[in-house]
């Protein structure tokens, strides 16, 4: 028996049965990329399948993730806990082989792929956090950080933009643990991508500053020596990336080989029976000869191997370097602070943006938190999102020339930004953020669906968050992002009123197993003498009355200053006021009914809900008879000053909203 074709073809009959018996999947990316993993796992990647959450393992990708059969085939025969049941199941409710990879819900998935071209930017995130732990890390002799991230694209992956994106800053910051391995068989969905994509894909790399490498398993399929040089090629070429064009043919073997018949859609009980009589295999349905179980576990016990060596080797490095290993230790863990014991984190006086309570805020946990990296898209001067360097404390920029540094530079890359955030942030030993304008939340939103759907918290500072970026226009001016955000399941939205509220959405960011959104103003707000952590319960009462109060103002943001003042104006009138503010919907409704009901009472019909918005996120809250102040068209052009009382954010409106609801609530 040639038990290495043998394995290979049993990665291809695997995914090709799970598909056919569940009636649905992508059959071709399996059966042309089988040598291609087969020769990675077998030969190269490090890991160890009894301990897939081995510090130092080797990450594996597969961006392109409608051809997930490649992983769970693969998890199963290199005894990562996967059994042939699972692989019966595929596609089937509850199985740990959903349709495509998700993390946290199969071992051995280190992202969740299918979105194309996420896993390619997830994968430069993780070779950032290597490079960055190593640089901190290791001393000599004590390699403690040192792997290498590998990931399988498609020609999908590359036609997406967000890989142009994600290759470009990987090029650029010489991520040269990075190897990506593309399988380009020239077809997708709607056939052969000379009507889509006809780039010289190599030159495209060589220019972003990648290695550039090229295997033919076209002209001889199951080439494995030439993928293994390929590959050591890759890794021994550390100061660029380095992509590995695998030539291939989607649905090798079978008679839908090179079609796009074969991308989508099982190959049908008889042309799978042609290609087992083609490619000789003569085993039954999910069945596989015990050698090649044999062969596979000589990778698994060379993985086990080398997470032994490892141990040894962190064991002298801890005697050694006690402090070092110990802050190790603590990233690795996610260990935070004790916020309460953070001087002044909560300390705030003149009035300020929420952007720059922010920068204040970031500044002083930075310093309690060696794991806190992140960056922005271009516009940290703007956004305030960077670390300053301190008498103690040095952040330095993570470049080419230093991996050490903490502050990133994304450029305008605001989509691959937030997928390498996410990378970052699921490596290990990184508590990630990033910032850019809310207006841009836009090209984000797909990789923070990404974060939620993980659980992963990254942090994602979004400032000029309303009408109040004034001169820059309805274009700059975000209107209907807040509704976007808020209902992504799983995403905290926090708009601080002032500066104390800002610290409490930092520190729900940072304790949280959810990412955040930080909702912030380019304009100064006033602070508040009765804010502060009460903000992390999501809503509060920040300013009542004497008494039942006859309205219940609710805001979020810089609308809470209308409310405080509309407060005012109504007791002049004999009208009790409540002013509530809401800087996060989702903490808010974690609450038990009983805290929900001592700040928002059923009993009390009149409301009025305040933010320069669209007003869908209110409805719940302002009931049959309330009233909301929000947008309903477009900004426009003008200073904030006047663009603010135009569209009715103004203490006067407040005040008419509230006693009309008054009113309307009296004769209910």
């Amino acid at each position: 028996m040639d038990v290495q074709k043998t394995t290979i073809n049993a990665i291809r009959f695997l995914s090709a049965e799970a598909i056919e018996k569940s009636k649905s999947g992508h059959p071709g990316l399996p059966m042309g990329c089988a040598p291609i993993a087969y020769t990675l796992f077998q030969n190269f990647l490090k890991f160890n399948p009894k301990d897939m959450q081995w510090h130092n393992r080797d990450r594996f990708i597969l961006s392109a993730g409608h051809g997930s059969m490649l992983d769970y085939s693969l998890f199963y025969l290199y005894g990562m806990g996967l059994t042939v049941e699972d692989l019966k199941n595929f596609r089937q409710f509850g199985s740990k082989t959903p349709g495509h990879p998700e993390y946290g819900h199969t071992v051995g998935v280190e992202t969740t792929t299918g979105p194309l071209g996420q896993g390619i930017a997830n994968a430069v995130g993780m070779a950032i956090a290597e490079a960055h732990l190593a640089a901190k890390y290791n001393k000599p002799g004590y390699d403690v950080v040192d792997h290498y991230t590998y990931a399988i694209c498609g020609d999908g992956c590359l036609q997406e933009g967000i890989a142009y994106e994600a290759c470009s800053f990987a090029g650029t910051h010489a991520l040269g643990k990075l190897i990506l391995l593309y399988d380009d068989n020239d077809i997708t969905i709607e056939g052969d991508t000379d009507v889509t994509f006809k780039e010289n894909v190599g030159a495209r790399f060589a220019a972003q500053n990648w290695q550039v490498l090229h295997v033919d398993l076209v002209s001889s399929p199951d080439d494995v020596a030439a993928l293994s040089d390929a590959i050591a090629q890759a890794k021994a070429r550390t100061d660029k990336p380095s992509v590995i064009i695998c030539h291939t043919r989607i649905g090798y073997g079978s008679p839908l080989e090179g079609s796009a018949k074969c991308h989508g859609s099982p190959l049908g009980a008889e042309n799978l029976q042609k290609t087992k009589e083609k490619l000789g295999w003569e085993y039954a349905p999910f069945e596989c000869p015990q050698e090649v179980f044999d062969h596979c576990a000589i990778a698994a016990t060379a993985g086990a191997n080398a997470q032994a060596q490892w141990n040894k080797m962190f064991a002298e490095y801890e005697a050694t370097y006690p402090e070092l290993a110990a802050e190790y230790k603590a990233v690795m863990a996610g260990r935070m602070p004790n916020f309460d014991e953070i001087e002044d984190l909560y300390a705030f006086e003149k009035p300020m943006a929420t952007r720059q309570t922010s920068a204040v805020v970031l500044n002083r946990l930075a310093e309690k938190i060696p794991q806190l990296m992140g960056g922005s898209a271009d516009l940290a001067p703007s956004n305030l999102s960077d670390m300053k360097d301190t008498d103690t404390v040095k952040y330095g920029t993570f470049s080419a020339e230093d991996f050490s540094g903490r502050n990133i530079h994304y450029g305008i890359r605001e989509h691959a930004m937030a997928a390498i955030a996410n990378g970052m942030q699921l490596h290990g030993g990184l508590q990630a953020y990033c910032a850019t304008f809310f207006v841009f939340s836009d090209y984000c939103k797909p990789a923070m669906r990404l974060s939620a759907l993980m659980k992963q918290p990254v942090t994602y500072i979004l400032t000029h968050d309303s009408i109040g970026v004034g001169e820059d226009g309805p274009t700059h001016q975000p209107v209907e992002q807040l509704i976007m955000l808020r209902s992504i399941p799983g995403l905290k939205v926090y708009r601080p009123a002032d500066g104390k509220e800002t610290a409490a959405a930092w520190v729900s960011a940072l304790k949280g197993q959810e990412p955040t959104a930080l909702v912030l103003t380019r304009q100064n707000l006033p602070q508040y003498e009765n804010s502060g952590k009460q903000a992390l319960l999501g809503g509060y009462v920040l300013e009542d009355c004497a008494g039942v109060p006859d309205v219940l103002l609710i805001g979020s943001g810089s609308e809470v200053e209308l409310c405080v003042k509309a407060k005012a104006v109504l007791a002049e009138q004999d009208v009790k006021a409540r002013v509530i503010s809401m800087p996060c919907f989702e903490e808010f409704e974690k609450q038990s009914a009983e805290y929900k009901d001592t700040v928002l009472p059923a009993s009390i019909k009149a409301r009025v809900c305040v933010e320069a918005g669209t007003p869908y996120s209110w409805y719940k809250y302002a009931g049959d008879c309330g009233e909301i102040v929000a947008m309903d068209t477009f900004g426009a052009s003008a200073p904030a000053g006047e663009l603010f009382p135009h569209f009715g954010f103004t203490v006067e409106n407040v005040v008419k909203k509230a006693l009309a609801s008054v009113n309307k609530a009296k004769n209910n």
